[in-house]
């Protein structure tokens, strides 16, 4: 699942849902700060070590000092605000991070069981040439405008909304990789249809590759 700025994405992972299929948002591992040993952690990894002791430094030395409050937590609207100001300081932020945020993705990933139908919410799977790796993309947008007051209610400002977005893909980019297009420019209950006819459409094509590969298995047995 892709999107332009967060605010979009929130309504359908953010949402109770009786599908309990697993969710893995990978803009979600870097949400943290450090611990006594220097170690960066997120709220779902804290007491574990996901190996990025150098952030610290790294964001130091590369963003200043003060985008880390006492505690070693980043001041993200800080962090933003140097960050996202063209392609080569977003570059320079995700050489720091992505290492680590990859590995400790890929550890969630290890632990989801079998069978499952696997969302991974990528907010940069365009800009990183991701698309091809996955079985299916699923795009969310909604009006620019219904965009930036969404993200203006959480306390982002407006300028600084539009120059994060402007250094993203484009909506015409994300639709030429989607496989499905979800609009989230209305409620709620205009949303949930499309993510039900999405997840029947998932749900079926999982059962049909557990098929082949037990038909695939048999012919393997009798051979």
């Amino acid at each position: 699942m892709s999107h332009r700025m967060p605010s979009q994405r929130a309504a359908i992972d953010g949402r109770p849902s009786p599908r309990a299929e697993p969710l893995v948002v990978a803009g979600r591992l870097c949400h943290g700060g450090f611990d006594d040993a220097g170690r960066y952690v997120t709220p779902r990894t804290k007491g574990r070590n996901p190996a990025v002791a150098a952030w610290q430094a790294q964001f130091r030395d590369d963003f200043g000092a003060d985008i880390l409050d006492r505690d070693g937590a980043l001041d993200r609207a800080a962090l933003a605000a140097r960050a996202f100001v063209d392609d080569d300081t977003r570059k320079e932020l995700e050489a720091i991070t992505h290492p680590a945020i990859g590995e400790e993705y890929l550890r969630r990933l290890a632990e989801i069981p079998g069978g499952s139908v696997v969302v991974h919410d990528v907010p940069l799977l365009v800009e990183a040439n991701r698309a091809e790796q996955y079985a299916g993309v699923i795009v969310v947008e909604a009006p620019l405008d219904l965009r930036l007051d969404r993200l203006a209610g959480r306390g982002v400002p407006r300028e600084d909304a539009e120059r994060r977005i402007a250094l993203q893909a484009s909506d015409d980019q994300r639709r030429a990789v989607a496989t499905w297009l979800v609009d989230n420019g209305d409620g709620l209950a205009e949303l949930e249809p499309q993510v039900d006819r999405i997840w029947a459409e998932l749900r079926e094509r999982l059962a049909a590759l557990i098929a082949a590969a037990t038909d695939a298995s048999d012919e393997n047995a009798e051979g």
